[in-house]
Parts: C-alpha cells; structure tokens; sequence
C-alpha cells in the first residue's frame, strides 16, 4: 500500500505521478516553508528542494515541525532528515543564505518556486528573479492574524520596516490556514496551470480569492 494511499483515492494515479515528479523549491524553512514542505512530501512531491540558512530554536517549537533535540542544528538539514526517516522522501538541501548573486543557482531548474522567507530583502530578489526569468513563484506570508498567498504576478514586496524582527504575534493556526491554502494552490497549478491566490484571516476563519 503506497503511503500517499489516501491522496491516491482522491487524486488519482495518473495526478499522483505528476506531483511525484515536479520540481519545487521552498524558500524558507520557517513557520510556513518546514511545515508546507512537511505537507508536500505528504502529499506525494518527490522533488523537492528548501533553502534556509537558519538554525532551530527554542522559539521555533511550537508554530514549526521540530524537536528539542534538534535545537542548535540547520532547519533545512533537521528537516530534510526528518522527512527521509518519515516518508524515505529524499528533500534537496541548501542550507545557505540566499543572495542576488546566487540566486540563480538557487533557483535552477525548478518548476515552481515557493516563496516563505521571513525578510523582504530576500523575498524581494526572489520576485525579481523570477519575474525577469518567467519561473512561476508563489508567495505565502503572514502578519498578525492575516495571511495572503499570491501568485508573483500580483505580488507586492513588503515594507523593510521592522524587518526580520522575531517578537512578531503568530499563532499555529494561522500557519496551518496558510500552509494548506498554499499547497491545495501547488497541486492545482501543477496538475491544471491555475493560478489562484487567496488571503486568509483568522479572526473570522475567512479564506477568500484574490
């Protein structure tokens, strides 16, 4: 029995076999990149890469997919492990700072790129990238109790102000809105070619298309 048993039944084989074998990165292994990159193996995609130069901390525990054990160690290295040991799903690991002068190597040949970084200064060469690349890109991000998932196209880089601070407000509840709202829009661009983008409150559990 295949573990991705139950996305079968629902997907069918055939969509299954696309998903196993489309290339996506993930930007970010944060509250929203680990946790989307945990739901995608999951899900049945084979191919997948997370840049994160990061290391886990205590802090990280309770909004993404770590154990203490792990504490001290690289968040795209800890979380590579942790899936090949779950699923034996192989995650391609750059745990580096992403820059503009590697961004492409970063970024090379990948069907889909995903955007989960917690600072602007990265999400903003990104979406130049692959605006100036015709890459697709998907942005996830979150503030307060709002969440958006935007197709680059529609994408706008946010402020610097206050950028990169950790004493933000976050609540897992909001991550895992905005986690399974940006996977359900990965499988339907990878299987149909649409593009769909959404925001997300949590205040009145709101999912709406943008």
């Amino acid at each position: 029995m295949s573990i991705q048993f139950h996305e079968e039944i629902y997907r069918g084989r055939s969509a299954m076999a696309k998903l196993r074998d489309f290339p996506v990165t993930v930007c970010g292994a944060g509250a929203l990149g680990a946790n989307l990159c945990e739901t995608l193996a999951r899900q049945g995609f084979g191919r997948l890469r997370v840049i994160d130069r990061d290391r886990v901390e205590e802090r990280n525990l309770s909004t993404q997919p770590f154990y203490r054990s792990e504490i001290g160690g690289l968040k795209a290295k800890m979380l590579a492990n942790a899936l090949y040991r779950a699923l034996g799903v192989t995650v391609e690991t750059r745990a580096e700072e992403l820059r503009a002068d590697n961004v492409g190597r970063l970024l090379e040949g990948s069907g889909l790129v995903l955007d989960a970084f917690d600072n602007s200064v990265a999400r903003g060469i990104v979406t130049r990238h692959c605006a100036a690349h015709d890459r697709a890109c998907l942005h996830a991000g979150l503030a307060a109790d709002y969440a958006e998932v935007l197709w680059n196209e529609i994408y706008r880089v946010p402020s610097a102000t206050h950028d990169d601070v950790c004493d933000y407000p976050l609540t897992r509840n909001l991550v895992q809105l905005a986690v399974s709202v940006t996977a359900e829009a990965t499988v339907r661009f990878v299987l149909g070619g649409i593009r769909e983008s959404y925001t997300i409150t949590l205040g009145d559990l709101a999912i709406r298309p943008v």
